[in-house]
């Protein structure tokens, strides 16, 4: 009954027998094996186009190395406040660029916003006392939940090519986003003008396996030595290919998230009849970020549900997420156990 994060869920029972089967005989190290070649070639067929890909463990080296590769040293690179590349990666971007200044922009509902980008940058100059513009970086879905639509990511990517920007999505729910949208991994990506993802995929049922995409072909060229430095080379790729290679398959990852989104749709009907209960965002994934009375929260924790209290908050306010693997029946007996504890 645990509903802190997507990661507190396991692993899918197609991956851990995607990893069983990986572990039979011999491969080549280094992702010179056959799995990992074959996840390659999935990717291109996927988002319809030719890609270059670096498989890695986590989102934290997907987003670091994938900056690491579109901002040199002096470059600022531009993203929300909420960001998870600000707010929860201990630095890990600015050390990978060799100390590339984040620069964080308010905006509505945990996004960035093209008026907003489009007036930070006016205000920049080429002064060597500065550092310069390099790059924007976007969380699909976002740090509250909320979800970029193909026509918002194309406004961004029209500022930044006009400033000479490359554009960078952290996917860590990038399946989630998807499925919201219901448009095709290609619309959401480079055709919106994105040039390097974050695939993201331990959140929606795998173990520890994530991806760095190039969709420009211009840039990219160094992150295999990056990746090596940061020991995100494995010896043995193939188990996390074999990660990839059974998530793709029959569009199990497209299931698990809709799953995930659909007890959170549950999750939050169910809330709205608590008496002094507020959404905070749009639902538009599997996050829900709602306040409720403190009396209700506490049943709740008493009960066994966990939960994260979020911060900066003026009134009781908690974060929900809800996973691959969720329980119609946790859900239910969260929603029954906050609707009883407000008639006590």
């Amino acid at each position: 009954m645990n509903f802190c994060s997507d990661n507190t869920a396991g692993v899918s029972p197609e991956i851990i027998d995607a990893l069983a089967k990986a572990n039979v005989d011999t491969a080549m190290p280094y992702g010179a094996d056959a799995l990992t070649k074959k996840v390659e070639q999935r990717f291109n067929d996927l988002f319809e186009c030719e890609t270059s890909v670096y498989l890695v463990t986590t989102g934290t080296a997907a987003n670091a190395l994938a900056l690491g590769a579109i901002s040199p040293s002096y470059g600022s690179i531009y993203c929300h406040k909420d960001a998870h590349i600000n707010c929860d990666e201990c630095g890990a971007p600015e050390f990978y660029t060799s100390g590339a200044k984040l620069v964080t922009l308010p905006g509505p509902n945990g996004k960035l916003h093209q008026g907003e980008v489009e007036a930070a940058l006016s205000a920049t100059n080429d002064a060597v006392h500065h550092t310069q513009p390099a790059a924007i970086s976007i969380s699909q879905a976002s740090e509250a939940g909320t979800v970029y639509g193909p026509g918002e990511i194309h406004h961004l990517s029209h500022v930044a090519k006009e400033y000479g920007l490359y554009l960078h999505m952290d996917g860590a729910r990038f399946a989630n986003a998807l499925n919201t949208l219901g448009c095709s991994p290609a619309d959401m990506t480079w055709k919106a003008g994105i040039d390097v993802l974050s695939f993201g995929s331990t959140k929606n049922g795998t173990m520890n396996a994530e991806a760095v995409i190039f969709f420009n072909d211009k840039i990219g060229k160094s992150i295999g030595y990056k990746r090596k430095r940061a020991g995100q080379l494995q010896s043995k790729m193939r188990f996390t290919a074999a990660q990839w290679d059974a998530y793709l398959e029959n569009d199990l990852w497209l299931k698990n998230a809709a799953h995930a989104n659909a007890m959170a749709q549950k999750m939050v009907k169910g809330l709205e009849g608590i008496t002094g209960s507020e959404l905070y965002y749009p639902v538009e994934a599997n996050e829900i970020f709602i306040s409720m009375p403190e009396p209700i929260l506490q049943k709740l924790e008493s009960a066994g549900y966990a939960f994260y209290r979020w911060h900066d908050a003026h009134c009781p306010v908690i974060r929900l997420v809800t996973s691959f693997n969720t329980n119609e029946k946790d859900v239910d007996g969260f929603i029954q156990t906050a609707l009883n504890a407000q008639t006590e």
